[in-house]
């Protein structure tokens, strides 16, 4: 049975969709692609239908990780039922998700913040008014190697 991840922020153009490639590569070179199902997903409207961010893109080929063009999307009450694991990139978007689906109460402990994965309950640094995609890059690694 595949774990099913899926990963959250804003707008789905930055943070969640690199820790999904990243997540991806990681999979992939561990020989575990079969395990796993990974997706992305943004808590406002704001980026819907929008590519990945240039920057953002630009540090994942940087490190190596490919992606394929995709479109942002918003996360869904059906994400929560599917998806065995969902990881925000911040309490700000653990805020949205819970005025977004007022209805999930997240009985099942589906839902945490991804830098929780290091025993830390910072946040995932925010590229889009840092600029600096290279510290988001690092929060996310260190994260995801915690769930290899």
């Amino acid at each position: 049975m595949k774990q099913k991840i899926l990963f959250v922020c804003h707008g789905n153009i930055c943070r969640s969709p690199m820790a999904e490639f990243i997540m991806k590569k990681l999979v992939k070179d561990a020989g575990r692609e079969d395990e796993f199902e990974i997706a992305s997903a943004a808590t406002s409207t704001e980026e819907i239908g929008n590519d990945i961010y240039p920057l953002a893109k630009a540090c994942l080929l940087k490190h190596g990780i490919s992606f394929t063009p995709r479109e942002a999307r918003q996360v869904t009450c059906s994400d929560y039922d599917y998806y065995d694991r969902i990881f925000l990139m911040d309490r700000n978007n653990l805020c949205w998700l819970r005025n977004v689906l007022p209805e999930v109460k997240d009985e099942r402990g589906k839902i945490q913040l991804l830098m929780s994965l290091t025993g830390s309950n910072c946040d995932v640094a925010d590229p889009w008014y840092t600029g600096d995609f290279e510290r988001t890059y690092q929060d996310i690694t260190e994260a995801l190697s915690h769930l290899l």
